[in-house]
This record gives structure tokens, C-alpha cells and sequence, in this order.
């Protein structure tokens, strides 16, 4: 094993760079796709961490670091601490016209004064730095680089930003390998290193096995900061793929069954993996009552939700009222946000599922109870209707029939047909299609139609 140990932070690192960068982040960070508190004024920072990558003596300077970003409560919230963000800055005398997307700004003040700092995972080499610390298993001030001793990372692999927009930063590595490098991070173990390597140990091929992370280990806690995984070359983005079948006019219905399998060998083996439980009344209480309230909440935020609240309670009540009669479920760990875009077809038409962090809205605690499958079986549906309302002209049918091949999919591996819990199913599509309508009066307002129809539907 090769270990790289660098003295303690300097000042420099830490507080006289920070100071520097404050005024700059401010602007730079609400504009950042990933950024979660938009429409709110960043009012300051505190460091959680700060580590030198390269001095900046040279052309290059690369810092890591870890910042809880300082914001006013959203009215009626609870006072919060500031989210935690991992941030990756270069610093250079200038940048050279293939960086000016990654400009941050121009250092008035301070150690860099005169020098321009910058998001260091456009350039390639800060990216390179990144892989061969975790091909060598590098100790870098509290950050922790493993791998897997059986996979091999070979020396010299290009590195290129992914531009699509995400809630996190994607680094491919030639063909190779990708990093999912998380932006927003709490302590604590993460499902999206957790569970890959659960389904790995179980010999589930649906999921790219983890080659390496990256962990920090700060005072008494641990925070799981990247993950490097096989990248499948050639692969088809199942949304993009959707979209492409529904613009030429073709259905998606064996490649939405072909979902559905691979969808089921992952729950399959998740259950062998990972503890699984029952949901009694009390819990399923609970469940439906937490439904209830997100809804009153999104009427709240969203005031074109109110007509349709009693249709919406109704589903909610349903399964209170089978709760009461002493229906049970089996709660399992599952993928937990799962749509079109966590999943890719490679080029020999094998489908396989990705990205198992969760909604990053929610807490991280909440994100590994284990809950019932057909939560991820219900993202998927309301995606199928996502797709078929981006096209030209919406196309129900289209969704209709990739719903209903989803579910015969699924039921061909597990031997359960989702639709046969009519009442659980439509509780978490109607559940998914509130926060989706809340989320897009947030963020996409002219996407908003696109779960207002589902919500007329399920209200009915």
C-alpha cells in the first residue's frame, strides 16, 4: 500500500484562503446546478476542512475543501447549521480560454492577490491528482483514498468533466472508470458507497462495483466524499433513450420490461444483502401521516395544488385505513430516487441501475431505512410519464403501455406484480408527483404542467 502523508493545514490553507475566496463564492456557489439553497443569499462560510492537493508555488495550486455555507431559514423552518459542500479550487496566474466556464473570479486580497481561482474539475490535471491518489491509496491531511486491492487502475487515463446538469460532479477517466465526486455531504456512512458494495459482495451485476472512494476523517466523524466505478463506454442514458424512441415515433415497451427485471434482480438481491423488516400498523400510520403532511406543506408553497387536496388525502386515507385493518409490508433498502436518468443501457442492450445516494433532499438517516419496494417502482412510473410529456405532444399512451410492461417485468423476477398493491403504489406515485410539483414550481416552472397532469389523475 502507498500512503502519502503532508503536514498539517497551514494557515495559509485555511483561514487567509478562505477569507480571500469569501467574497467570490458568494456570487460563484448559488449559480452551481448542485447548489441546494437557491433563492436565498449565502451570508457566510465556516470550514470544516481545508488540504493543500498542490502548493501553489507553481503554474497550479489545488485545494480541497469542505464548507458549511451560512444562509437565512426558509420561514417557518427549523434553524439549520448550513449544508456542507465539497469543493475542489484551482488556483493560476490566468486561465487559459479552455477553462473560462470554470471561472470563479480574480483574488483582490491575500495569499493568491493578483491570481484567479477557479472549479479545478474542469482541468484535467487537478482531475489526474484526484485518480492517482486513489490508485495509490494516498493519505492527504484528513482525507482517505481506497480502492479495492483486486481492480486495477492503470497509470495515465485522460480525464474529462461530465457537463450534463446533476446534483453532484461526474469525472470520466479515458473509457475506464468514472467519479462521482458529492457535493453536498454529511457524516455518516452513504448509500451510494454502501449499497454498491452490498450488491458487489452479492454478486449482482446490475450495479458497476465501487474500484475506489474517497472519506474524510474529521475530528471524531467520517464523510464519504467520491466514488470511482467502472464506466460502461457506449452507454445509453435511459432517459435519453426514451426520448429519442418517442421523438421517432417508436414505443419503449421491451426496453421498459427490460427495466423492470433489472429493477427486480436489484431488490432481489438487495433483500439478501441488507436487513430487511416489517412495516406494521404503526409504521404504515406513520407513513401515510408523513404523506399527509408533505402535502399539506407542498399546498402551502403551491397554491395550484388545492383543488385537487381531498382527491390526494383520499390516497393517503386508503392506506391509514388498511394500516387500521392489519395489513403489513415488507421494508427492504432500495434504490430510493430511481428514474429514467439512474439508469443506462450498455451497447449489448443490458440495463443496469446507478447513482444510490437517494433524494439528497432528504436526510441521510432517512435515505437507509429500509422501506418498501414499490417506492422505487412508483419513481419509475411517474418517470415513464415524465418522458412521455417532454415531446412534442404529450403521448399517455405511450406511457401507459411502458407502465404496464415496467410492472410485467418486474413480476417475471420477483413473482409479484406491483399493481397488485393498487393502494400502496398510487399512495407513493401520489406522494412522488406533490414533491415533484413543488420542485418544479421551485426550480423549472415551465415543467410544472408536466406533474399537475399526473395530479389531476391521481386525485381522481
Amino acid at each position: 500500500m502507498a500512503e502519502t502523508v503532508t503536514p498539517p493545514d497551514s494557515p495559509r490553507t485555511t483561514g487567509h484562503l478562505l477569507a480571500s475566496l469569501d467574497p467570490l463564492l458568494r456570487e460563484w456557489l448559488p449559480r452551481q446546478r448542485w447548489f441546494a439553497g437557491k433563492g436565498r443569499p449565502v451570508t457566510g462560510f465556516t470550514p470544516v476542512a481545508a488540504t493543500e492537493l498542490l502548493p501553489p508555488d507553481g503554474k497550479l495550486g489545488l485545494y480541497h475543501l469542505l464548507l458549511r455555507v451560512h444562509q437565512p431559514s426558509v420561514l417557518g423552518a427549523e434553524p439549520h447549521p448550513g449544508d456542507c459542500y465539497q469543493l475542489l479550487i484551482g488556483v493560476r496566474e490566468a486561465l487559459p480560454p479552455r477553462l473560462a466556464p470554470a471561472l470563479i473570479g480574480h483574488v483582490q486580497d491575500g495569499p493568491f492577490a493578483g491570481r484567479t481561482v477557479y472549479e479545478a474539475l474542469y482541468d484535467p490535471r487537478p482531475a489526474e491528482v484526484l485518480l492517482e491518489a486513489l490508485r495509490t491509496q494516498a493519505r492527504i491531511g484528513g482525507l482517505r483514498f481506497a480502492r479495492d486491492p483486486r481492480q486495477e487502475i492503470r497509470e495515465g487515463l485522460v480525464a474529462r468533466l461530465m457537463t450534463a446538469e446533476q446534483s453532484n460532479s461526474s469525472i470520466v477517466y479515458g473509457d475506464t472508470f468514472i467519479l462521482k465526486l458529492l457535493r453536498r455531504v454529511e457524516p455518516g456512512v452513504n448509500p451510494d458507497l454502501e449499497i454498491p458494495l452490498a450488491l458487489a459482495r452479492e454478486g449482482c451485476p446490475r450495479v458497476p462495483a465501487p474500484t475506489a472512494w474517497l472519506h474524510a476523517e474529521i475530528d471524531t466523524e467520517s464523510y464519504v466524499l467520491a466514488v470511482l466505478q467502472p464506466f460502461v463506454s457506449g452507454a445509453s442514458d435511459g432517459w435519453e433513450l426514451a426520448l429519442r424512441e418517442l421523438a421517432k415515433g417508436e414505443d419503449f415497451v421491451a426496453e421498459a420490461r427490460e427495466l423492470g427485471r433489472a429493477t427486480a434482480e436489484v431488490h432481489t438481491a438487495l433483500a439478501r444483502a441488507l436487513p430487511t423488516t416489517t412495516l406494521g400498523p404503526v409504521q404504515l400510520r406513520s407513513l401515510a401521516d408523513g404523506m399527509t403532511e408533505r402535502l399539506a406543506a407542498a399546498v402551502q408553497a403551491v397554491p395550484g395544488l388545492r383543488p385537487y387536496e381531498s382527491g390526494l388525502r383520499a390516497a393517503y386515507r386508503a392506506l391509514a385505513e388498511l394500516a387500521a385493518g392489519g395489513r403489513t409490508w415488507t421494508a427492504q433498502r432500495i434504490h430510493g430516487d430511481l428514474h429514467l436518468g439512474q439508469c443506462l443501457r450498455s451497447p449489448s442492450g443490458r440495463w443496469s441501475l446507478i447513482d444510490f445516494e437517494g433524494e439528497p433532499a432528504r436526510p441521510p438517516a432517512e435515505r437507509r431505512l429500509p422501506q418498501p419496494p414499490v417506492r422505487d417502482i412508483a419513481g419509475m412510473l411517474r418517470s415513464f410519464d415524465y418522458a412521455a410529456h417532454s415531446a412534442g405532444s404529450p403521448a399517455p399512451h405511450w406511457a401507459r403501455a411502458c407502465r404496464a410492461a415496467y410492472c410485467r417485468g418486474y413480476a417475471e423476477v420477483s413473482g409479484r406484480d406491483p399493481r397488485t398493491d393498487p393502494v400502496l403504489l398510487r399512495a407513493y406515485e401520489t406522494d412522488k408527483a406533490v414533491y415533484e410539483v413543488v420542485y418544479e414550481a421551485r426550480h423549472r416552472p415551465d415543467w410544472l404542467p408536466v406533474p399537475l397532469s399526473a395530479i389531476r389523475r391521481l386525485a381522481a
